[in-house]
Order: C-alpha cells, then sequence, then structure tokens
C-alpha cells in the first residue's frame, strides 16, 4: 500500500533482507558499532535535567549487535556523550554495558573524556585530572578505553605541545593500548583547531607524533574528518601495529575494503542501523570477496550521507528514528529531547532509504510507525 511521505508517494518494501544472527566471529577487520542509549519516555525531565535512560532497551541493543559479531563502542557521541547524556550517565552507561559484554563475550570499547568538568574555562591540569578519573572508570570496568576528543582542551590548550604533554601523560598511565580519537569539528564545533592548529596538515603531524612516541600504547585510531584522503594517508605513516579505524561515515566502504597497501577496521555510528547487514558484508569480505563486499555495501552510503548531512552533530537523531521503525525500541524519545532535532522531511527520507535497502525485520511495523509518525507530526492532508 503507496505511503505518501513529503518527498511523494513510496511503495514500502514488502520483505526484508534475511539478516539473522550467525554467530560466526568476523575475521578480517575489527568492527564497532558506536551504538546509541534508548531514553525513558515516562520519565519527567526536561532539556537540561540529567539523562533518563531505559536501562533494558539499551543493553538490549547491545545484545543485538553483539549477536551479529560487531564489538560495541560505548559512551562516544553516538551515544549523546555532551548532547543529552553526561558524565554521570555515561558512567553508568560503561559499568553496565561492560558487565552485560562480559556476561555474553561481546567486544567493548568504551569513550573517556573531561565532560564531568564544570563550564567554564580548565587548567591543563584540570584536563589531565578528568581524563584520568575516566580511564580509571573504564580500565576498571574491564573494556578498552578510546581516549576521546575534549573539548577543555580544546579550549585549555595553547599549542601543539599541550596535547602532546597531555597525551603523552594519559598514555603513560594506561595499563592497556587505547584507542586514540580525532573527532572533527563537523561533529562537534567546538573541536575547531584540536591537536593545536587549524591548519590540517599541521594536526596531523601532532597527532601521528603522539602515535611514534607511545606506539606501545596505542592500539589504534579512529579518524572521523569525512576526508577518505586524508585518513588514507595517516593509516600509511602509522607504525606497525597501530590499526586505523575508520570514523568516516561518508566513504567508509572504500576505506574498509582498502587497497594494495593497507585498510582500515571501523568505529562508525552508521554500523548502529547498519549492525546486521554491515556484519554480512565484512564476512563477505573474509572469504576475500572484494567485489560482493563493495556491491552490499556501496548502496548503504546514500542512507548515511543523508543522516550525517550538516549539521553533521544531529546525525544521532536518525539513528535513534531507525532504531525504533526497526523494532530496537518502542518509542522516538530521545534524551535531552533530541528527537526534534531533524525535520520531518529528513525523518521520512531516511525511512525510504532505509525501507529500501531492507534493513527493516518487519517492513509491516515500520511502515505503520512512519504512519503514525506523519500524523502527529505533519497532521493530515
Amino acid at each position: 500500500m503507496t505511503i505518501h511521505l513529503p518527498q511523494g508517494p513510496y511503495e514500502p518494501r514488502a520483505t526484508p533482507l534475511d539478516l539473522a544472527p550467525t554467530g560466526t566471529p568476523l575475521a578480517s577487520r575489527t568492527v564497532f558499532s558506536a551504538a546509541h542509549v534508548v531514553a525513558d519516555p515516562y520519565a519527567d525531565t526536561t532539556p537540561d535535567s540529567p539523562a533518563a535512560v531505559d536501562w533494558d532497551a539499551t543493553l538490549a541493543f547491545r545484545r543485538h549487535l553483539w549477536s551479529h559479531g560487531l564489538g560495541v563502542a560505548e559512551a562516544m557521541d553516538t551515544a549523546q556523550r555532551g548532547m543529552g547524556l553526561d558524565w554521570a550517565g555515561a558512567e553508568e552507561l560503561i559499568r553496565r554495558s561492560a558487565a552485560e559484554a562480559k556476561s555474553v563475550g561481546g567486544r567493548i570499547a568504551c569513550g573517556v573524556g573531561t565532560d564531568q568538568l564544570p563550564p567554564g574555562p580548565a587548567t591543563l591540569a584540570e584536563v589531565r585530572s578528568a581524563y584520568e578519573e575516566q580511564l580509571a572508570v573504564v580500565e576498571e570496568s574491564g573494556a578498552q578505553a578510546i581516549l576521546m576528543a575534549s573539548r577543555a582542551l580544546a579550549a585549555a590548550a595553547k599549542g601543539p605541545q599541550d596535547y602532546l604533554d597531555t597525551y603523552a601523560h594519559l598514555l603513560r598511565q594506561a595499563t592497556e593500548p587505547v584507542v586514540l580519537h580525532w573527532l572533527g569539528p563537523m561533529f562537534d564545533p567546538a573541536l575547531e583547531g584540536y591537536w593545536g592548529s587549524t591548519d590540517l596538515d599541521l594536526a596531523t603531524d601532532t597527532f601521528l607524533q603522539v602515535i611514534a612516541e607511545h606506539p606501545d600504547k596505542v592500539d589504534g585510531i579512529k579518524m572521523s574528518l569525512l576526508d577518505a584522503d586524508r585518513e588514507i594517508d595517516v593509516r600509511r605513516r602509522l607504525p606497525g601495529g597501530v590499526r586505523c579505524y575508520t570514523g568516516d561515515d561518508f566513504n567508509y566502504p572504500e576505506l574498509i575494503a582498502g587497497d594494495d597497501r593497507g585498510f582500515s577496521h571501523a568505529l562508525l555510528g552508521i554500523f548502529d542501523p547498519l549492525g546486521p547487514l554491515a556484519a554480512h558484508a565484512v564476512r563477505v569480505l573474509d572469504t576475500g570477496d572484494t567485489k560482493g563486499f563493495r556491491e552490499l555495501l556501496d548502496p548503504t552510503v546514500e542512507l548515511s550521507r543523508h543522516l550525517f548531512q550538516a549539521p553533521t552533530r544531529f546525525y544521532k537523531t536518525g539513528v535513534v528514528f531507525l532504531a525504533w521503525l526497526a523494532g530496537h525500541q518502542d518509542h522516538f524519545t530521545m534524551v535531552g529531547g533530541l528527537q526534534s532535532a531533524r525535520s520531518l522531511p529528513h525523518l521520512a527520507k531516511a525511512y525510504e532509504l532505509a525501507d529500501g535497502l531492507g534493513l527493516f525485520p518487519d517492513p509491516e511495523l515500520a511502515e505503520s510507525r512512519m504512519r503514525a509518525l506523519l500524523t502527529v507530526r505533519g497532521g493530515t492532508r
């Protein structure tokens, strides 16, 4: 039956892809999905209130990702760190998810930042102390640490040396190799000029210097600059044994496939809605079938670029919207009220693209929920 979307009439797909969990681990690439959190829709909150999380639904979604062989990147920007989820909520999320991962044998890495600092300027010593506190929480939980880019460090640092000193201090303290995260300003405008310069060539040199001076403490890097050429250049300059995890939600198929000089692993927010399909594609790649991998994953790029279009930081709204349509949660409510951050036409296009890919396990459920949203947010025509 035709559904009338803002962009025009659309005939929903009748059957989904067959993407049931196989239990087979991924072999040729290490792949993390950065996972969203599920809000408690019945909590009496305001946008300024601490996040009210539905823990059962949140952990169930992580089990869904693990069941397909994906790792979970926890308490990252996809989980609305700094956009509705404060450090208290993130700390509980880390502890709960790490315990769940241990119980099911799932791989997990968790974000370490400085978001417990109060608003306003912070000293470099305060930034280091905040990082140390969060690093201790993640390591005590048994998860791998991801050193996230810090708004407070971006504001406090006077130049590249402050970044070199701060990261050297943290890496010396880390008990296990960490992932270093370079998040570009398209994801968070407060991170403009990270690594001490707005000149990306100079910033890249500083970033690589941190790694070169501590290769035994760096498992890998996550590049989230939406710049495929720069990522390829950086991964070719990494010390042996240090992985590149692509965070490029615009160019991930080609970066994961790689070339005769290397490839990227993955740590991606788009693999939240694409999890089962992404895992299936990587298993095809495991057989050496790069063409088959690209044929599966290339068609998903249009959806990803739509969800991550500027202002990119609001991609989380589309991710949670698709989780609702797919039946992973019973509502389209987000912490911080972020469900209002994208327009009805934007969400309708996301539905059309995701349905066309066969991402919804129950297409009829997705269609009925899309119709309900059209009625509530668009009225009747």
